[in-house]
């Protein structure tokens, strides 16, 4: 019996190990995507927003200078912690203008690392994601 249980725990414990590698191999270091040499800030319209882990994102349809559109990826960070920081899904909804600021990604993607984001009443607030200039507080004003 005692056998028994030292199998089916040695089978546990490999099992959560497995589990867990998994998902800290599926997370990724911000320099394996993104370039924080390649700092931009682009204006648009938000057109959705996805709250989910391991990042949530925003995607922004934004008008180059030949006025043709296209829709930005805006990586953002976990949605525990931009909760933690005060910040809500419902700070950002769909139609709203912002401009963000953040790092481009190395693919050459239309897709960036948000580190701020301005809304269209002003407020500035943290994108909680890679890397971030000053404390990484959330600087709502």
């Amino acid at each position: 019996m005692k056998v028994r249980h030292s199998v089916l725990l040695s089978l546990v414990i490999g099992l959560a190990l497995v589990a867990g590698r998994s998902a800290v191999l599926a997370h990724h270091a911000f320099a394996a995507e993104f370039d924080r040499d390649k700092p931009i800030k682009l204006v648009g319209v938000l057109t959705k927003v996805q709250w989910v882990n391991p990042h949530s994102w925003i995607y922004v349809d934004v008008k180059g200078p030949d006025g043709k559109v296209t829709n930005w990826a805006f990586e953002f960070g976990a949605p525990n912690a931009l909760l933690r920081r005060g910040l809500r899904r419902s700070d950002f909804p769909v139609g709203l203008e912002v401009t963000v600021e953040g790092f481009l990604a190395k693919n050459g993607q239309p897709v960036a690392n948000a580190s701020n984001v301005t809304l269209s009443d002003g407020r500035r607030l943290f994108a909680g994601s890679g890397t971030t200039p000053g404390s990484g507080a959330n600087d709502s004003q």
